[in-house]
């Protein structure tokens, strides 16, 4: 006889109201500086080094701990880790809100990373947890890749109308009202769930993982503005020496921190590698849109934020689209591979784009970012489904880590593009520093006298965007190469229609 999952009802989807409030924070505090660090720099004087640090540090050490993090919620409860994060993340909002040194922001910074490692592949596993029913988890994922994906636009334009009005702190403090009402109404409406497997916690992996993913994160992200020195190669190379030997280790220990078995499931290793192409496509057009914004149509910070925006109302749509064809019958391989089509299309009318199409670029981003989420948000429940229950913040922080190396390759791969597209169709007889940045070009043709001042700014703006157009032709065949084995390895590929949890739905826990 087969028996069907509990259908969620309403105190499951209030809990879902409930974790997408520390999920949306996380996401945002990745953008959430641009607009604060001038007046930051003003007020703390932070060095060039320190500043680059207040801006990294928080995505490092979040990438680094996220298979830690994951791990370990399975082991003491995904609830319990969750509202222990949300402690942290709230102290150290409150810290880095009135922090009086640089040093000590950073110190701020680096503890919201610790947190949010602890509330991202949380929330995705109490999602697996609460909603048991395949249809109505898949809406749940989708409205969690929805939520993450707007929270990092949301970022920047809360943070310019907050300096805009109040002091730099204040972006820090918005964490606070969250935080609190999560750590009220976590215990009553979210259950504890965690793996009922014994063993002793496999602490050599901790420093393993770390030393497999931060090095990498690192020379990816500095290779787009600093070229392929030896240094940052050395950087992805040391990384990538480093994740053999965590793989080896996840194949021997007794206990690990990522079971192989995870691996087992059918369609769990194609989500989590095509998971990776999803964030190296939505990142790669970031990267360049944003400067698009600012510095070819000079727009203000600010004003560039609230045009950004306007991407988003696809992205609300893409999710629940893809998930209801997915229910009507429409395979999810062909999906998936349809979702990376219209993210390449996305890509393809970028390409089109030149110093002064507004609308043509933000049609872009949305085309692009809706096909990227509807992608993900299959994949995820993809991936979370073909995982055993007692592992799901493991799958989770799998999957988050791939975003996180998909986002930082995709700045390298499409950043270098670009970058080498600017040098060459820069002019031979401009000044170095124009020559290297768009940005440094601005600010020579500020220093030159009336004409030959303007003729510089429009041939790099002219150069900046032929390499947008580069890197979009990139990306658009790296998704559609990506849309083939989508089609292939996901075929036949299904969530469990009962997941089996080892725990019942209780506000006490286990």
């Amino acid at each position: 006889m087969t028996t069907h999952p509990p259908r969620a009802g309403r105190r499951e989807w209030t809990a879902l109201a409930v974790l997408m409030l520390p999920l949306l924070l996380v996401s945002m505090d990745v953008s959430v500086l641009y607009f604060a660090i001038p007046a930051i720099g003003a007020d703390l004087e932070p060095t060039g080094t320190q500043q680059l640090w207040i801006f990294d540090i928080y995505g490092f050490v979040l990438a680094g701990l996220l298979m830690t993090m994951g791990a370990l919620g399975d082991r003491i409860g995904r609830r319990r880790l969750l509202l222990c994060g949300a402690a942290a993340f709230g102290a150290a909002s409150l810290a880095a809100a009135y922090a009086d040194s640089a040093g000590t922001l950073i110190a701020a910074r680096a503890m919201l990373g610790v947190g949010g490692a602890t509330l991202m592949p949380s929330t995705m596993a109490l999602v697996r947890t609460v909603f048991t029913d395949p249809a109505q988890r898949a809406r749940a994922i989708g409205v969690w890749s929805g939520v993450m994906t707007a929270g990092i636009a949301l970022g920047s334009v809360l943070s310019g109308v907050l300096v805009e009005y109040f002091w730099w702190g204040s972006v820090f403090l918005v964490n606070l009202p969250a935080m609190v009402l999560l750590l009220v109404l976590g215990p009553v409406l979210l259950p504890e769930s965690k793996s009922p497997a014994t063993g002793r916690f496999d602490l050599p992996s901790v420093p393993l993982s770390m030393a497999a993913v931060l090095p990498v994160v690192y020379g990816l992200k500095e290779i787009p503005s600093q070229g392929w020195h030896v240094r940052y190669v050395l950087a992805v190379t040391v990384g990538l020496l480093f994740a053999a030997l965590f793989a080896h280790r996840q194949r021997t220990a007794a206990h690990p921190l990522i079971p192989p078995a995870l691996f087992h499931g059918r369609g769990f290793t194609p989500a989590v590698v095509l998971n990776l192409v999803s964030a190296f496509g939505l990142m790669g057009s970031t990267y360049f849109t944003t400067q698009y914004l600012q510095s070819v149509l000079d727009k203000s910070a600010l004003e560039a934020a609230l045009w950004a925006l306007l991407p988003s109302v696809l992205i609300g749509f893409a999710a629940p689209l893809a998930m209801r064809l997915v229910h009507r019958g429409v395979p999810r391989a062909h999906v998936v591979a349809g979702g990376f089509a219209v993210a390449a299309s996305g890509y393809a009318l970028l390409t089109g784009a030149g110093t002064d199409s507004l609308w043509l670029v933000l049609a872009a981003c949305g085309v692009m970012a809706g096909g990227i989420v509807a992608v993900m948000s299959q994949l995820t429940d993809l991936a979370l489904g073909a995982a055993p229950a007692e592992r799901a913040g493991a799958a989770s922080s799998l999957m988050e880590t791939g975003t996180e190396f998909g986002g930082a390759l995709s700045m390298a791969v499409l950043g270098s593009v670009g970058t080498a597209v600017y040098h060459r169709t820069m002019p031979v007889s401009a000044p170095d520093a124009a020559r290297e940045t768009l940005g440094g070009a601005l600010a020579v043709a500020r220093e030159l006298p009336g004409s030959a001042g303007h003729a510089l700014a429009a041939a790099a703006r002219e150069a900046f965007t032929d390499g947008m157009r580069g890197a979009a032709v990139a990306g658009a065949l790296v998704l559609l190469a990506a849309a083939v084995p989508a089609a292939r390895t996901l075929r036949g590929a299904r969530v469990r229609e009962n997941a089996g949890r080892a725990e019942e739905f209780s506000p006490s826990g286990g």
